[in-house]
């Protein structure tokens, strides 16, 4: 009896020792985890990795994962995945929770997507089977990179461990593919082939067309989404107003307002920045201004979206107003918020007060200029005609120009009457940027009001040897909810004889009344008639004249040209809105013109 009692007391005192072990150890672990959650900075962060150390934990994959996510948290995933995967780490431990926080922390990075990638290679090479939660996470990564070949093959492993059918998945590689250059259709058939739809597929691709510019099929999209009964939610609606802002489709936008409210759709702030940046956008910059003043909560960006809309409006000391009063509300102005007010004074002709705040910024506000701030104050030089000066301006710049600053001097050369100096710039940024078809088309238009004819044919030759096409002028208007398109000589529209007609009349017209066409914007060696033929076939006046044909009298006319409105087509615009009595609200790749009893609101500061 007394030997079986010692017998089993020697089997009782292991296992007692066992389990007094693990016990110890998920205190140990509770308590690390506890530490954790508590951690807010990452000098805590740093005492708590020998803390794990000290206490034996540092292949406990819980622990591990915790401490991961409490580092990205931190934004220092770099301090913490060298300490994961160290010589000594045992990764076979590792699971897919683990890996999958390593991923998202280098997902949400700026500068470390590369390397969520490069871990979800890790975790494949080690044998660990990725979950629907890892691929979100990865195809996020990839389209922070924009790498459609690395998104395809990512797209193939989704397809491989039968993650295809997951919503949320196929929702993050919908948006992969709109972030990759090229990707956009590959997009739309993912989307098509999507087993079930929700809200954020349809924001997802909603968002995409409008990020690669295809806004009418936004908009279309966005008609279909209603037609089978999917609720938007403010995500889909900030992506529908985007695609109104960028089509000039003011009555689309003041529908889409309207529907917001009526379906009660949260106003974000996100949201109500979009909708004020709309109405700026789309000539209405009283409703932006209206809502602004009503908004609650507004951020620098609320700010800024009012500033830039009264800047395209020429209304410059407005914009100056409105920034010195967020400054008076201790809104402290950021980079964005200068360009918005260098803008401004740009188009109202206001150089003196652009150079003091360029000054202001500097020394006042310590932010340092970016080629963006430069080349606004180059642009607002050239405006004025201070060509020369704007020359010296980009010689005393403390960083290298680039070719849009440069294509601005360029610009305003030929405007100006510096051709020469406009020839030699160009022929420079030829030679940096031989494949770079805008800067041929300004050389060609140089050599063409220098009356220089073959050199321009010379360099029309250049262009179709490589396959370079000159940007073709469009214009676009909005009629019953419908966005009608209008290029230079267009005949595709099913009206263009009453268009065609309409346009003659419009010519005969502003003759009586003392119109004189400036037929040195025809850059071709054909002769006055053949010009003058050519100035009535822009697309602005073929959008106007369908606007008269099919607007009642006095109804406001708005256009939206994709490039900067030539001379002619702004001196034309003037004689027809005092000659139809029509209010004629132009934007084009810079501002807003406002044509009112022959008069623009720009007073050639354009």
């Amino acid at each position: 009896m007394q030997y079986h009692a010692i017998k089993r007391s020697k089997l009782i005192r292991p296992a007692l020792k066992t389990t007094a072990i693990a016990a110890n150890k998920r205190e140990a672990e509770q308590s690390c985890l506890a530490l954790l959650q508590a951690c807010d900075a990452v000098p805590k962060l740093a005492q708590l990795h020998g803390h794990v150390l000290k206490l034996g934990l540092r292949n406990n994959p819980l622990v591990l994962t915790k401490f991961t996510s409490t580092a990205s948290d931190l934004k220092a995933i770099d301090y913490a995945s060298p300490f994961l995967f160290a010589p000594d780490a045992d990764t076979h431990l590792y699971d897919s929770f683990l890996f999958n926080t390593i991923i998202r922390a280098y997902a949400q990075t700026s500068h470390g997507k590369h390397k969520a990638l490069c871990f979800y290679n890790v975790m494949l090479e080690g044998a660990v089977l990725p979950n629907k939660f890892t691929y979100p996470f990865v195809l996020k990564a990839c389209a922070g990179l924009g790498d459609l070949n690395l998104g395809t093959s990512v797209h193939g492993s989704v397809v491989k461990f039968g993650f295809d059918d997951d919503v949320h998945v196929c929702n993050t590689m919908v948006h992969m593919y709109c972030c990759c250059s090229g990707g956009i259709e590959s997009a739309r058939k993912v989307f098509d082939e999507m087993p079930k739809l929700d809200s954020v597929s349809w924001s997802a691709m909603i968002g995409g067309y409008v990020r690669v510019g295809w806004s009418t099929d936004a908009v279309d999209l966005f008609r279909e989404m209603q037609m089978v009964g999917v609720r938007p939610d403010e995500i889909t609606m900030v992506s529908v107003l985007s695609a109104c802002t960028d089509l000039g489709a003011l009555e689309l936008g003041k529908w889409v307002e309207s529907y917001i409210d009526k379906e009660g759709i949260q106003k974000t702030v996100e949201l109500s920045n979009a909708l004020i940046d709309m109405f700026s956008k789309c000539g209405d910059v009283e409703k932006a201004l209206k809502l602004f003043r009503n908004m609650s909560g507004r951020t620098i960006v609320s700010w800024t979206s009012v500033i830039d809309g009264l800047a395209m409006h020429g209304r410059g000391m407005e914009a100056m107003s409105l920034f010195e009063e967020m400054i008076g509300t201790g809104v402290a102005p950021d980079d964005v918020a200068f360009i918005g007010l260098f803008s401004a004074c740009s188009h109202s002709g206001l150089v003196e007060k652009g150079k003091s705040y360029f000054s202001s910024m500097v020394e006042k506000f310590h932010i340092v200029p970016k080629i963006e701030h430069y080349g606004c104050m180059v642009d607002m030089l050239c405006r004025a005609g201070l060509v020369k000066e704007a020359l010296e301006f980009i010689q005393k710049m403390p960083i290298e120009p680039n070719p849009i600053v440069l294509r601005t001097l360029i610009s305003a050369c030929r405007a100006h009457g510096e051709l020469k100096l406009g020839e030699s710039i160009t022929k420079e940024l030829i030679r940096n940027e031989p494949m770079q078809e805008s800067n041929y088309v300004l050389l060609s238009n140089i050599y063409a009001k220098m009356t220089h004819w073959e050199k321009k044919a010379k360099i029309r030759e250049v262009m179709d040897k490589r396959g370079m096409k000159k940007i073709p002028g469009s214009t676009m208007i909005e009629l019953d909810h419908e966005i009608y398109e209008f290029v230079a000589g267009d005949k595709s529209h099913k009206q263009y004889k009453q268009i065609y007609e309409m346009v003659d009349e419009m010519g005969r017209e502003m003759k009586r009344a003392g119109y004189i066409p400036t037929t040195s914007e025809v850059l071709l060696d054909i002769d006055e008639e053949d010009k003058e033929d050519a100035l009535n076939r822009h697309s602005e006046k073929l959008a106007i004249a369908f606007a008269l044909l099919n607007t009642p009298p006095g109804t406001p006319i708005r256009i939206v040209k994709n490039l900067r409105v030539c001379d002619d087509c702004h001196s034309a615009t003037k004689f027809i809105s005092k000659i139809y009595n029509r209010e004629i609200v132009v934007r084009d790749r810079n501002r807003f013109h406002h044509f009112k009893d022959g008069m623009c609101s720009c007073r050639d500061f354009w």
